[in-house]
């Protein structure tokens, strides 16, 4: 089972500093690591990027999704992060177990020394580096990430294993590719467009996500219809109005392009477009709050 999420390059267009921008991204990533998101992917939205472009918004998302032991080996300093002490702490739950099978905790390490007779020197926040064995499959290099798997810490047995790297993982992406990938489960567009979320629905869409979805959002005033260039679905065929706000985000976001260039069919890209959160009260539902709403419904059993 894969959880994917993504959000557009614009997600902090609206933002008045890095400081407000770097606290929206931490909360992004918090969602994401509280219902277990395994991917969480930036999608280019060029057109609505303000002040902070994708860089920003993939190294933010990024350095939040680091473990903290590991964060000043990996990133250093870099302008991106000026604000990173606003982010709150993820605290993800690591896996645990001490059998002697081969389960344990998994953790991520970077290695900091190359050795002779394939060994390396390993930063996985257990006090001091660590030398541990490469598996004869595996190459790796000085810097690079990988995954340690613990059995016990009195006295310390751990090994490095060919896995991927345990948490959320943060990269840029095309959306469709994204769609596209043979994990990608059931794909769903949260958008105020979408077809609103009660109970009788839920009980339908729980069973479909169970085996992994990937869920996408929009950004302030550039709901997804807008960034897709697509007519917004009507949940009502006999609504002949509608309305290019986009997602929770905003009520009163861009206009159709003069070109017309608007998709009549934006179901072609999605199994489903969701409102997670209808009747809402306020004008505005943020991009992070749509996030907890969406999450939160999905994560159900």
């Amino acid at each position: 089972m894969t959880r994917t999420v993504l959000v557009p390059s614009s997600l902090v267009r609206e933002s008045r500093d890095k400081r407000e921008a770097t606290r929206k991204l931490g909360y992004v990533a918090r969602a994401a690591t509280v219902f277990r998101i395994d991917r969480l992917l930036v999608y280019p939205d060029p057109d609505g990027e303000g002040r902070w472009d994708d860089g920003f918004v993939r190294t933010v998302l990024a350095y939040a999704a680091t473990p903290p032991y590991l964060r000043k080996e990996a990133w250093g300093r870099r302008d991106e992060l000026e604000c990173v002490g606003v982010l709150p702490p993820l605290r993800a739950v690591a896996q645990t177990g001490s059998e002697s099978d081969g389960s344990g905790s998994l953790r991520q390490g970077i290695v900091t020394e190359v050795g002779p007779d394939g060994r390396v020197r390993v930063n996985c926040g257990l006090q001091h580096p660590v030398s541990l064995l490469v598996p004869p499959q595996m190459a790796v290099e000085e810097g690079e990430r990988v995954t340690i798997r613990v059995s016990s810490r009195r006295p310390l047995r751990a090994r490095i294993v060919d896995e991927s790297l345990p948490g959320l993982s943060v990269w840029g992406e095309e959306l469709d590719t994204a769609l596209s990938r043979a994990d990608a489960g059931v794909s769903i567009a949260a958008s105020r467009h979408g077809e609103e979320l009660d109970v009788a629905l839920l009980g339908e869409v729980a069973p479909r996500v169970r085996d992994g979805f990937t869920a996408v959002f929009g950004s302030p005033e550039r709901g997804l219809p807008e960034i897709l260039g697509v007519h917004p679905p009507r949940v009502d065929p006999r609504d002949e109005q509608w309305s290019p706000d986009g997602d929770h985000e905003s009520r009163d976001g861009g206009t159709e392009p003069a070109d017309g260039t608007r998709s009549h069919e934006p179901a072609a890209r999605f199994d489903l477009w969701l409102n997670t959160v209808p009747h809402q009260g306020s004008e505005v539902v943020r991009t992070e709050e749509a996030l907890f709403a969406t999450l939160a419904c999905l994560n159900l059993r």
